[in-house]
C-alpha cells in the first residue's frame, strides 16, 4: 500500500472565523505555495497555553499541540487565533511557527480587525492575509528577510505588514522555490514507495 501524498495544508482556526477570511488565506496560501489548502478544527479551545501572569496565550504550547494533532494528510498546519499571543522574550506575537517544520499559529489580536479600523475590513483581511505567508514561509525554512518589501521581512508593527508585499522578494521566492521542489520530490517517493 502506497503512503498517502503529503500535499495538503491545512487551516485550523481556533473559534469562529469569517468564511471571507479564511477563503483569502487560502487562496494566498494556494498562490504562494501552489499547493492544496483544507479548512478544519484541531484545537477546540486554548485554555492549556494561557498565562494568568501576563494574561496572553504561549505560542509555543499552541504550536506543540497543533503538531502533535495533525491529521496525516496535512503537512503544514497554520492556526488562526484571536487571542494575544507571547513568547517569553517579548510583549507580543503576531504569530510563530516551527523553522522548517510543520505548524504555525497566527493571531488576528493585533492586526487591527475591529470595526472601523485603519484601512477596514480589507485592510485587516490583507494584513492577516500576508502574516499567515509569513508564517507559513517560517515553515518552509525561510527566516526573516531584510528587504522590507519581502512578505519574509520581520515587521514590528502594522504599518509595516501594511508596506511590505504578500509575496517573497527575488531572493526569497528562490529558497522557498528550492523547498516545495523538495517537498514534491519528498510526496512523490511517499507515493512510489
Amino acid at each position: 500500500m502506497n503512503a498517502p501524498a503529503l500535499q495538503t495544508i491545512l487551516i485550523a482556526p481556533v473559534g469562529d472565523f469569517d468564511p471571507a477570511l479564511l477563503a483569502a488565506v487560502g487562496r494566498g496560501i494556494e498562490r504562494v505555495f501552489r499547493t492544496a489548502v483544507r479548512v478544519e478544527t484541531i484545537l477546540p479551545d486554548l485554555a492549556f497555553a494561557f498565562d494568568p501572569t501576563r494574561r496572553q496565550y504561549h505560542s509555543t504550547a499552541i504550536l506543540k499541540a497543533l503538531a502533535a494533532s495533525a491529521p496525516p494528510d496535512a503537512f503544514k498546519l497554520l492556526a488562526l487565533v484571536r487571542v494575544d499571543l507571547f513568547i517569553p522574550i517579548l510583549t507580543h506575537v503576531y504569530g510563530e511557527a516551527q523553522l522548517g517544520g510543520s505548524a504555525c499559529v497566527l493571531s488576528i489580536h493585533r492586526l487591527n480587525c475591529v470595526p472601523g479600523a485603519r484601512g477596514g475590513a480589507e485592510g485587516a483581511c490583507l494584513r492577516i492575509v500576508k502574516e499567515a505567508l509569513h508564517e507559513l514561509g517560517h515553515t518552509f525554512g525561510l527566516r526573516h528577510c531584510p528587504d522590507p518589501a519581502c512578505l519574509m521581512h520581520y515587521c514590528r508593527s502594522e504599518q509595516d505588514v501594511d508596506r511590505k508585499s504578500d509575496a517573497p522578494c527575488r531572493y526569497c521566492r528562490v529558497l522557498l522555490e528550492d523547498a516545495l521542489r523538495g517537498t514534491a520530490a519528498a510526496c512523490r517517493a511517499g507515493r512510489d514507495g
